[in-house]
């Protein structure tokens, strides 16, 4: 296990640049995110990032990746209620909450940073706007299962598909590493299936179905939107919910 050191120069910035596409940071607020002690730790795909049922004493973050929140019933099938890019304090919310009632799990191979709960608490008490901001990335989150809710019940498996990228790809511009319609999405089928409610053989069909239109396709592990104001009116996405937009908080 490795142990809590200041986080490298760059480590945080996807953090931090998510954070700047939501208000204005100041130099100190960036410095004290920086000063923020990670235990950084490598994942391969499937492992458990963060039990279910565990009382963690630590967030994390993901640096590098993907990681996804997973829910498994009593017959082992499972459900992916969320999916986590680098920035994302994947589990903020289990600081207050103490018990997880979820797992973590590394979609494809991550790496992420755990953050004591006491850095947390020093860094939110000694500034109060980025305590603010900190409570922001767990509202965001909650909006984003509220988009995905909607989503499964009421949208056709072309369509959420279509949700998802663009989501994705606002989110990962959002955290400095995307750009010009291009994002690496290292899922597999199997793993898409899991976040959309679909069979593997669905998403098969409705990904033809996608690129068949021009507007998207996907291959080896990249998404690349050819035309993205077409799929968000496809996807019937409206980005609000992401609050993509500066504003004092």
């Amino acid at each position: 296990m490795s142990e809590f050191e200041p986080a490298p120069p760059t480590a945080l910035l996807p953090f931090i640049h998510m954070l700047g596409r939501r208000d204005r940071l100041s130099d100190e607020e960036v410095a004290l995110i920086g000063s923020l002690p990670l235990r950084k730790e490598r994942f391969t795909s499937g492992s458990e990032v963060i039990a279910e049922d565990s009382r963690p004493g630590e967030s994390c973050m993901v640096l590098r990746g993907f990681a996804g929140r997973s829910h498994y019933l009593k017959d082992g099938s499972r459900q992916i209620t969320a999916l986590h890019v680098p920035g994302d304090f994947v589990d903020l919310h289990a600081y207050l909450l103490k018990v997880m009632d979820h797992g973590v799990i590394a979609i494809g191979a991550c790496e992420v940073g755990f953050v004591p709960y006491g850095s947390i608490r020093r860094v939110t008490e000694e500034n109060h706007h980025l305590g603010r901001l900190f409570w922001l990335s767990t509202v965001i989150d909650a909006a984003i299962q509220r988009a995905w809710i909607t989503c499964l019940g009421r949208l056709s498996a072309e369509q959420r598909m279509a949700h998802l990228f663009c989501e994705t790809y606002l989110r990962l511009e959002a955290a400095g590493i995307a750009s010009g319609g291009q994002f690496l999405f290292p899922l597999t089928q199997v793993q898409v299936a899991d976040l959309l409610g679909l069979s593997v053989v669905h998403v098969n069909r409705r990904l033809q179905e996608l690129r068949s239109t021009g507007l998207v396709d996907w291959r080896n592990g990249t998404i690349s939107i050819h035309d993205f104001d077409r799929l968000a009116d496809l996807a019937d996405f409206d980005p609000t919910y992401l609050s993509l937009r500066i504003e004092p908080r």
